[in-house]
């Protein structure tokens, strides 16, 4: 197919998509975008050697694969060790094996309904984002490509210019750094499209704790163990003691920062809140955080919070 005609049109039906994948290989929402800018570019200076439109939506992966390659080549990182002193921490209590991950951006779910097609929740979940960024780069392309989309060994080799027999050994190194670097129950958890009802309920029960400044309903949805990070800083709360004794201040007494409004929203197949914040001497409320929340047995057992900065991402309103 050497031809430019209607060739843009074909392309973009695969953004969304290639979009999610790029966010897989990369752990960042606005580096996903960048690279699949990237990924369209290449494919346009190269459309000549696509030979068969069958194999676009194929072909446009294996561009978007290398072109995240050579972006985590020329950028590398890994992953932070524990970051050490906690903010607050339970006496007894430490913390996941998984280390924090700074670049680590929540991907919103009303785009997640565009790639409905790809995205399964136990692969775009923050725990599986954190997981794999533990992987190294190649490593991590071989499990996307055959856990998460499914290709087989020769395709997967094929995209990355490797052995079959290489595949396979990068597959058996990749599956038990997985593993390490999931939470503990994290492999019984049952894949569905959108949080569950119960899950809704506590994100609900959560919402009104934080607009009511109630610290007492805040704790009871919170499991004793419960954890949070704070990308991309990177610090953190362990306990719900310590949880407690790090917000309390913030919702009442003379150190509280205002009156709050929550809305509720999803990031990455998870209940999550936008907090908005009214300080005693503003009209409106302007955007605070975010919190991704990871439900386990009617309880949050896990919090991600990032800053207001992430709203726009969403389609949430600048100001309530």
């Amino acid at each position: 197919m050497t031809s430019g005609d209607g060739f843009g049109e074909r392309v973009e039906e695969h953004r969304r998509e290639l979009h999610v994948h790029c966010y897989r290989m990369l752990g960042s929402f606005d580096e996903a975008e960048d690279l699949v800018q990237e990924t369209f570019l290449r494919a346009w200076r190269g459309r000549g050697a696509l030979r068969e439109e069958g194999g676009l939506r194929a072909w446009l992966y294996r561009i978007a694969t290398n072109a995240c390659l050579d972006h985590l080549r020329a950028h590398p990182r890994r992953p932070q060790p524990r970051p050490a002193p906690a903010i607050e921490a339970d006496p007894g209590l430490e913390p996941p094996a998984s280390g924090a991950v700074p670049w680590l951006q929540p991907y919103p779910d009303t785009l997640l309904d565009a790639a409905e097609e790809v995205v399964d929740r136990e692969t775009i979940e923050l725990a599986f984002l954190v997981a794999i960024q533990h992987l190294p780069p190649r490593q991590r392309a071989v499990l996307i490509l055959r856990d998460v989309l499914g290709w087989s060994a020769q395709e997967t080799a094929a995209s990355l210019e490797l052995t079959v027999a290489a595949v396979k050994s990068a597959l058996q190194r990749a599956r038990p750094t997985l593993r390490e670097h999931l939470p503990v129950r994290r492999l019984d958890w049952a894949p569905r499209a959108t949080p569950s009802r119960g899950e809704q309920a506590v994100l609900r029960r959560y919402v009104e704790a934080l607009e009511k400044a109630d610290p007492s309903a805040l704790a009871e949805v919170l499991r004793a163990d419960v954890w949070q990070t704070m990308p991309p800083t990177p610090i953190w709360l362990l306990g719900r003691t310590a949880f407690m004794a790090s917000w309390t201040p913030a919702m009442v007494g003379p150190e509280a920062w205002g009156d709050w409004r929550v809305l509720t929203t999803g990031a990455n197949r998870q209940p999550a809140a936008a907090a908005y914040l009214r300080r005693p001497d503003e009209t409106v409320f302007s955007p605070s955080w975010m919190g991704v929340l990871r439900v386990e047995d009617g309880l949050v057992t896990q919090i991600t919070t990032y800053g207001g900065d992430v709203f726009p991402a969403f389609g949430l309103p600048t100001s309530l």
